[in-house]
């Protein structure tokens, strides 16, 4: 049973096509056994009767879009349908309406602070900064690279982000 009928159906006859009512079309496949071997695709409502090489790379074609998109929800990809206006032209450019000019200015100076800060630590006091907060390794991991506790590591984190505010700050 079809979810929905076709408008009409194109048959190859005669060296041509042939189009048929969906009714038409059921009628002579039941008192043809021939119609149960034509193979048909999809076509604006209709169906249109093909040879087997174009049925199958329809339906590979069809299968694989299915599956990118299935990949693209999946992974939370954009498509660039949405990127389109209400008359269907593609948008050049998106402006990011929400980001603050001062904002950004003021971080990257801040930035710019904390790189000079950062050099002003002992070679020590970098190597735990780069390694707790540049290489993402638990305060527990950097205890065990320098035999220490993860408490002494917490300490001297400690120690050295007040320094660093300090020096920031002047």
């Amino acid at each position: 049973m079809v979810k929905y009928a076709p408008r009409k159906v194109y048959i190859k006859e005669n060296g041509g096509y042939a189009e048929l009512s969906y009714t038409e079309f059921c009628r002579r496949r039941n008192a043809d056994q021939s119609y149960m071997d034509k193979l048909f695709i999809p076509v604006q409502g209709c169906l249109l009767e093909v040879v087997r090489e174009q049925y199958t790379d329809f339906y590979r074609d069809k299968e694989r879009w299915r599956y990118l998109k299935k990949l693209d929800t999946n992974h939370s990809l954009l498509s660039l349908e949405g990127f389109t206006d209400s008359e269907g032209n593609v948008i050049d450019f998106i402006v990011d309406k929400a980001a603050d000019v001062t904002e950004t200015v003021v971080y990257a100076l801040m930035v710019d602070r904390l790189k000079a800060a950062l050099s002003l630590l002992s070679d020590s006091e970098q190597m735990l900064i780069q390694a707790i907060f540049f290489e993402e390794l638990s305060e527990r991991e950097v205890g065990l690279q320098l035999g220490v506790t993860q408490g002494v590591v917490n300490k001297r984190k400690a120690k050295i982000l007040m320094k660093l505010r300090k020096i920031m700050e002047n």
